[in-house]
């Protein structure tokens, strides 16, 4: 099977070959599995581990002064917002210290916002992206449309943002319809620019805590859902497979997903209250197919390279029962996990059998 076959056969809770792969790295990451496999790009080491589903994004082209992809590097993203590089002992990380919305007062004000123009990104380089993606195999490609929760409290500042949900709901909402209408109609030019290789439309935005959701569920299906839901339900629509990821505990809004047409729910914090392998195949296993749950927080930084490989076929044989399931670190690999460790993981799909 090619790798679109295999991922989208996980997508419909169909039996493929193997389980499909996936991996997100930090760059620190990235670099010690390049030197470990001895590959020289990303490409190369993606193709040499056989990762099966593939993210892309679209250049940018706007001002230098809005260059930066948000929390991706220091300076002005293109939403306005300021990032600060912060150094620790193992990798670059990236943390907003300006909200350039946090100060306005008005449903008026947020409308007049100089809001990032759809002119700015390089829709013409989708198709040659698209073709290194496919360079060994075919590939699954999936572009991440965006979200409409974490791009609007980047925005207005988390505090300010949560405290509009109760006290000014109209500005809060104002941001959220905002930022999903610009992030549909640039999925939108993307899809056209891709002559129709891209499978899967993503979207996304942290709603869970470690304990509980960020925000209530009834104050996210009144103020947030609506939203989230123009970046689903339409390119459901429109015969694309459906991605989400938000990280922490959010059972009690996946019935929520699921009801929009989500596909497969991204990234399975296991530590996270509810959200261990076994509570979401019991309760979403026949309705939704799952991408992640191989532990980033406590499993693969510490753990040795059996208890990575045997937790992997652990995983695979709860969360694969119904064939729905996509193989991944739960976030990015950073750079305090083993190369060895991430391979682990990938020797662990090749080698599983079902029971």
């Amino acid at each position: 099977m090619t790798g679109k076959e295999r991922t989208m056969a996980a997508l419909e809770r169909r039996e493929a070959d193997r389980f499909p792969k996936s991996l997100r790295c930090t760059k620190e990451a990235q670099d010690a599995l390049l030197n470990e496999t001895g590959t020289t790009s990303k490409h190369d080491l993606f193709d040499y581990l056989g990762i099966d589903f593939r993210w892309i994004g679209v250049p940018f082209k706007g001002p230098e002064n809005r260059s930066q992809v948000p929390l991706g590097g220091e300076g002005y993203d293109f939403w306005g917002c300021y990032n600060k590089a912060i150094i620790n002992n193992y990798n670059t990380y990236y943390e907003l210290t300006y909200h350039p919305l946090g100060n306005l007062k008005t449903v008026g004000e947020i409308e007049n916002y100089d809001w990032p123009d759809l002119d700015w990104w390089d829709y013409s380089a989708i198709p040659g992206i698209i073709k290194k993606e496919k360079q060994k195999d075919d590939t699954c490609i999936m572009f991440f449309a965006g979200g409409a929760f974490e791009s609007p409290w980047y925005m207005r500042g988390m505090e300010q943002f949560l405290i509009d949900i109760y006290d000014e709901p109209e500005i809060a909402e104002t941001i959220s319809r905002k930022v999903a209408e610009f992030y549909y109609k640039r999925a939108m030019r993307v899809i056209e620019a891709s002559g129709g290789l891209i499978d899967v439309i993503g979207s996304g935005g942290d709603i869970g805590g470690q304990r509980t959701m960020i925000l209530s569920p009834e104050k996210w299906r009144k103020h947030i859902k609506p939203y989230s839901a123009k970046l689903i339900i339409p390119f459901k629509e429109m015969g694309f497979k459906t991605f989400y990821h938000s990280d922490g505990a959010i059972t009690p809004v996946i019935d929520d997903f699921i009801e929009m047409g989500l596909d497969v729910l991204d990234p399975i914090q296991v530590g996270a209250a509810e959200m261990t392998p076994e509570n979401l195949y019991h309760l979403f296993g026949d309705r939704l197919s799952f991408h992640g749950a191989i532990d980033e927080v406590e499993l693969l930084p510490h753990a040795s390279v059996q208890e990575v490989y045997d937790e992997t076929q652990r995983i695979m044989g709860i969360m694969g029962k119904n064939n729905g399931y996509i193989v991944s670190p739960t976030h990015q690999v950073q750079g305090d996990t083993s190369a060895e460790n991430v391979l682990a993981i990938y020797r662990a799909v090749d080698e599983f059998k079902k029971r």
